[in-house]
This record gives C-alpha cells, structure tokens and sequence, in this order.
C-alpha cells in the first residue's frame, strides 16, 4: 500500500493510517485478530485466503507493529500472531465500521452484531470526545484544522478552520 500514498498526502492521518490497514484482507485479518484467532491456520480457514496472500498480509502487519509474530512450538516450528498494544488501539475503529455496516442493514439481515458481553443486549456504538463525551457525528461542531507539524500546503487547506462557518474549514463525518 505504500506506493499508493500521494506526495501531497503523506502528512494527511488518514492517507497514512490507510497506508496500515486500507487493504480488504487486513481489516478482515484483524476483525479475526479480535475474535481470538492467533495462527496461521485459523486465519486461513476462516478467510478462504491464499497462503502467499496471507503470508504478505501478516508480514505487514508485523512490520507495521499491529501483529507480534511469537513462537509456540520448536519442532516443526511454528508461530502464532498476537496483536500488539497498537493493533488492540484499533478495535474502536473495526467496532464502528462493523456498526455502519449494520446500520444501513434491516435488523433481520445482519449476520453479526455487537453486543454487551454480561447482557447480551445489542450496542450501538457511536464515537464520542474524550473530554466532553459529546458525540462526533455533529459537522456542525467538529471540523478539522491544521496541526503543529502542518505544511504550508495543510495550513492553506485549512485556513479559518475552526469556525464551521469559515472558509476551509473541513467537517468531521
């Protein structure tokens, strides 16, 4: 995925966050990384994925830091893929778009769903500020501006962001 980073992107969060995970098998790889699947095999049988597909993809995410491949049996050897601190920080965002999908679905037709483990009643997640709790969904309220480390070209870009009214700010959702 790196080569298909623009120049002009490369500061951008999300260009570089899809840099990480904007591939079809990774979102998936991960999704299963949070039900409980560390090896190989288990990955591929879930997936249907290729062996040279999924050998690429978890290098991947190993070189990215979101998988730490770990040893678990000396003869043959053998390995399993474990997320790491940074692959856990992702769930929230795997749980969202699970939950976007299932939003635009009718109730009957969802084939998974989130719920509350001691429950078992459905959640609907929303993303919300830390600080205020209030959630993110409102463009209105939240706009994106340019940060400290900004170029001149993402200061440009966002110039009079940070009144919703103004000129180049760039809304949230």
């Amino acid at each position: 995925m790196a080569g298909k980073i623009r120049l002009e992107d490369r500061e951008c969060p999300l260009s570089t966050t899809l840099q990480h995970v904007g591939e079809w098998w990774t979102l998936l790889l991960l999704h299963d990384a949070f039900d409980g699947f560390t090896r190989f095999d288990q990955f591929q049988a879930n997936l249907g994925i290729s062996s040279s597909m999924l050998t690429s993809r978890l290098k991947s995410l190993v070189a990215d830091g979101l998988l730490e491949r770990r040893r678990y049996q000396e003869n043959p050897p053998r390995h399993e893929y474990v997320l790491t601190e940074l692959g856990r920080s992702l769930r929230p965002v795997i749980v969202t778009l699970a939950a976007w999908g299932n939003n635009r679905l009718r109730p009957e037709g969802r084939s998974m769903i989130l719920v509350d483990a001691e429950s078992g009643a459905e959640v609907d997640p929303v993303v919300v500020d830390r600080t205020t709790g209030h959630p993110l969904d409102d463009a209105e309220a939240y706009v994106f501006t340019a940060g400290p480390a900004a170029s001149e070209a993402m200061r440009a870009r966002y110039v009079g962001a940070g009144s919703s009214h103004a000129p180049g700010a760039a809304r949230v959702g």
